[in-house]
C-alpha cells in the first residue's frame, strides 16, 4: 500500500516532486477515506488535512505577482518552480474534538 498520495492537476508539480525523490498515486481530487493515514503533498483545506498523517506544501516565496494567474492554471516549468525559490512546508494538522464556544 502506497503511503503517499499527490494531490494536483499539474503535471510540473508531480516532476518536480519526483526530482526528489517523491512519487506516490496522484489524484486532484480526495475523500476523507483517500488522504486518511497518508503523507500528502499538496493543499488541503484543514478539515481534511487532519485525516492525514502529514500534509506537505510546496511553497514559492519569490513567484510574482503577474506570473499567479500562469501557475494557478498550471502553465509553469520545473525550471521556473526553481527560479520562484520552490521548497517543502510539511504540516502536522490534528482536529480538537471537544472545544466549547
Amino acid at each position: 500500500m502506497c503511503n503517499t498520495l499527490i494531490i494536483t492537476r499539474h503535471a510540473p508539480l508531480v516532476k518536480w516532486l519526483g526530482r526528489l525523490g517523491i512519487t506516490g498515486l496522484v489524484m486532484e481530487q480526495v475523500t476523507p477515506e483517500d488522504v486518511r493515514g497518508k503523507h500528502v503533498y499538496g493543499i488541503l483545506p484543514l478539515w481534511l488535512a487532519a485525516e492525514a498523517l502529514s500534509v506537505t506544501e510546496v511553497s514559492m516565496p519569490d513567484l510574482p505577482l503577474d506570473a499567479r494567474k500562469r501557475v494557478a492554471g498550471g502553465d509553469y516549468t520545473v525550471e521556473e518552480m526553481d527560479a520562484w525559490g520552490a521548497h517543502l512546508r510539511r504540516f502536522v494538522v490534528r482536529e480538537e474534538k471537544s472545544i466549547s464556544t
